[in-house]
């Protein structure tokens, strides 16, 4: 599911020892050993490396989507994956591995599989393709490909079609949830507000009786609140309107699998999309209310995050003082007119600065449709 980061290499995963719902034991491993394990369980050290690197990419691609999605988290599991090849992939505690495969796995571990154009590591399934069959790549038939002449590329393109990309050197780091740490409730603002928005949202394709949220600005207000409210008591959650631990990952859930984010046929996750309209009467300003407001106040708080010379302004929707001083000072940081009122030559210049700093940084912020420029 979504992250409020971009996907990345776990320092550690763990590792439950049976079926999700065994008393097993968990067994947490670094991510590097926990690759090297499952290679050296399901395939052969004496295949070619082309076949050999292609099934990595595929285990870490798969193990990877399990931490994005936070498949078992949001069930209510301890753990990120099982060691059992009916769910997940073959894991053995204590084994020993393959010098060949250890040493490919240390040149690859911090890359993955994903479709070009989304976010999410691949779900890249695979099986034997001798007793067992699947909509993914094949063990055996990988190794047949790469004794053709086939590359790490072509075997993974064979199975998994043409749109795919390899990510290199992803980032390493400690196992970070999605959940934001505290309840979100009316009044909060901000990335996980606009996460949360985004969830609603989707889920309300398939639950009618959920009322859209329109637009996703990252501002909770009332119109979040119904939102939430509704989604409570559909899903027998206590309807406080409140978005604590058990209403945030019931969503993931939800969301993850509306999505279909941990199946080969995903509809695949993008940054989160905030519309970016022109003023309807060409210009806001002091005493202005309304959606274009809270826009404006949520792009001012994320450019004030990069550039200290810019002020925040509260995201209640009101052209206040406030919000009129943040404009001052973006306009004199940016080099224009300091009128304290957003035409449409301030209104491009936030929305550069704001994708600027979307695009470069490595944190997934909405992502906005510039309008037309202004005749």
């Amino acid at each position: 599911m979504p992250a409020t980061v971009l996907p990345y290499i776990p320092q550690y995963i763990t590792v439950h020892m049976g079926t999700p719902q065994s008393d097993a034991e968990n067994v947490t491993v670094s991510f590097p050993d926990y690759v090297k394990n499952v290679a050296s369980s399901e395939i052969y050290p004496t295949w070619e490396p082309a076949a050999i690197r292609a099934n990595i990419l595929a285990i870490i691609s798969f193990a990877l989507n399990r931490v994005y999605t936070e498949f078992y988290p949001s069930q209510g599991y301890p753990f990120n994956i099982t060691s059992e090849t009916a769910n997940d992939q073959k894991f053995i505690k204590d084994r020993s591995t393959f010098e060949n495969v250890d040493r490919m796995v240390d040149e690859m571990f911090n890359s993955y599989l994903r479709r070009t154009g989304f976010v999410e590591p691949l779900s890249a399934k695979f099986c034997n393709g001798t007793t067992s069959k699947c909509d993914g790549l094949s063990q055996w038939g990988s190794q047949e490909l790469a004794l053709q002449g086939y590359d790490t590329m072509d075997i993974l393109n064979y199975y998994y079609g043409d749109n795919i990309e390899v990510v290199t050197n992803a980032p390493v780091m400690g196992i970070r949830y999605s959940y934001p740490g505290q309840p979100l409730r009316v009044g909060d603002s901000g990335e996980s507000v606009v996460q949360l928005q985004v969830m609603l949202n989707q889920v309300a394709r398939d639950y009618p009786a959920l009322p859209r949220i329109q637009p996703a600005n990252g501002v909770f207000d009332a119109a979040t609140e119904r939102a939430v409210l509704a989604f409570q008591r559909i899903f027998n959650l206590t309807p406080d309107g409140i978005v604590g631990n058990a209403t945030w990952y019931k969503l993931v859930y939800l969301y993850v699998g509306i999505r279909d984010l941990a199946e080969l046929v995903s509809e695949g996750q993008t940054f989160y999309g905030i519309v970016l309209q022109e003023p309807a009467d060409g210009q806001l300003s002091f005493g202005d209310q309304g959606e274009d407001i809270r826009i404006l106040q949520y792009m001012l708080s994320v450019i004030a995050e990069f550039y200290p010379e810019v002020t925040t302004a509260a995201a209640d929707g009101i052209y206040g003082e406030d919000t009129r001083q943040s404009v001052l000072a973006f306009q004199q940081y940016a080099g224009l007119p300091a009128t304290g009122t957003v035409n449409a030559t301030t209104w491009l210049a936030l929305y550069r600065a704001y994708e600027g700093i979307r695009s470069t940084v490595n944190i997934q912020l909405p992502e906005v449709e510039l309008p037309p420029a202004p005749q």
